[in-house]
């Protein structure tokens, strides 16, 4: 029988090349069928083109016959061009166990991303289990926050790993130094003092204060339907934020959508007056978001189910800590079936 050590010298972990195009498109076929919802990976052409523009940089396993039995990708998901998100991460089922995932992350963390232009890195480890919470910790990766509820049940049918919607855990990695300005909103200052803490290099902090804006809200929302998600970004919030916010929300709830979020801007002096605004209609804290917007973000988030909170699986006591802050400011917001509590 082959020894994992055979097997990982009988194997080369590297950047994409345009000949893998079609060997991914044959590995995510042999996992999912056709099911994979980020349909990229079944079209070697746009794989390519997305490839050369930056979008998504694919990194994988090939043995020695050019075959490809493992991938991981970096890719935009955030306002930031300068920071990807990793993951679109498989492996060939005779290939699992031996290793071949941490060396992949190994290879991004810290030999591809410190070669890049960009500011951070990071993943959203599923909670459903702890396995990808223990690797990426192994690579410098910091837990910033939770997105409850983000992936239906239905995702891991196949594996029966699930017995609800599945949470994710954020783990950023920063990659560059960078003078910024945080306005801590006052009701989150000790959870945010407490994320940041972990961080080598810390903003300068100021007090949030001050009103909306006069101009019109603007803010851009992506829908992800299999998920019954929505990611709202908050790109300006003006005088009539609460009303714009609640015209969306409606919209959306109609659609059958059970998670939103949405994401906010640490560098605006008013950020108090947004959360405020987001709490009044059942948002409660989700963590910190390095460099979203080349400036710190922060998350707010709404479920309009109960949340799978038993479903919650983590590894570290920091990631503990975030998600009782998490669920903490949850029972104070109140769920969406119930009236918001007043506040001092």
């Amino acid at each position: 029988m082959e020894s994992d050590q055979q097997k990982h010298e009988d194997l080369d972990v590297d950047i994409f090349c345009p000949h893998d195009a079609e060997e991914i498109a044959a590995l995510f076929r042999s996992i999912y069928g056709e099911e994979y919802p980020v349909r990229l990976v079944y079209n070697p052409a746009e794989l390519i083109a997305a490839f050369e523009r930056r979008e998504n940089i694919p990194i994988v396993a090939r043995t020695k016959d050019g075959r490809i039995v493992a991938h991981e990708a970096l890719y935009r998901s955030s306002p930031n061009p300068k920071v990807y998100e990793a993951g679109q991460g498989l492996v060939a089922l005779e290939w699992r166990g031996s290793g071949v995932n941490a060396r992949i992350n190994h290879h991004i963390l810290n030999t591809l991303a410190p070669g890049l232009d960009i500011d951070a890195v990071f993943g959203e480890a599923v909670c459903n289990h702890v396995y990808m919470q223990k690797g990426w910790g192994k690579f410098g990766t910091i837990e910033t926050g939770i997105e409850v509820d983000l992936m239906p049940q239905e995702a891991y049918a196949a594996e029966g790993s699930a017995t609800g919607r599945v949470a994710t855990l954020f783990m950023f990695r920063n990659y560059r130094e960078r003078k910024q300005i945080v306005h801590l909103p006052g009701i989150y200052r000790d959870q945010l003092e407490f994320i940041y803490s972990a961080f080598p290099d810390l903003p300068e902090f100021k007090a949030g204060r001050g009103s909306l804006p006069l101009e019109p809200s603007r803010m851009e929302t992506q829908i992800f339907d299999f998920a019954k998600v929505a990611r709202m970004t908050i790109k300006s919030p003006g005088a009539d934020f609460e009303a714009v916010l609640a015209d969306r929300q409606k919209v959306l709830v109609n659609q059958g959508i059970v998670v939103l979020q949405a994401w906010l801007n640490l560098s605006w002096p008013f950020i108090n007056k947004v959360i405020e605004i987001l709490r009044k209609h059942g948002y409660f804290f989700g963590g910190l978001l390095p460099a979203w917007f080349g400036t710190d973000g922060l998350l707010m988030q709404k479920i309009m189910e109960q949340p799978n909170w038993e479903g919650i699986n983590l590894y570290s006591d920091r990631a503990k800590e975030i998600l009782a802050f998490v669920r903490a400011d949850w029972s104070r917001v109140g769920s969406p079936s119930s009236p918001p509590k007043q506040y001092l």
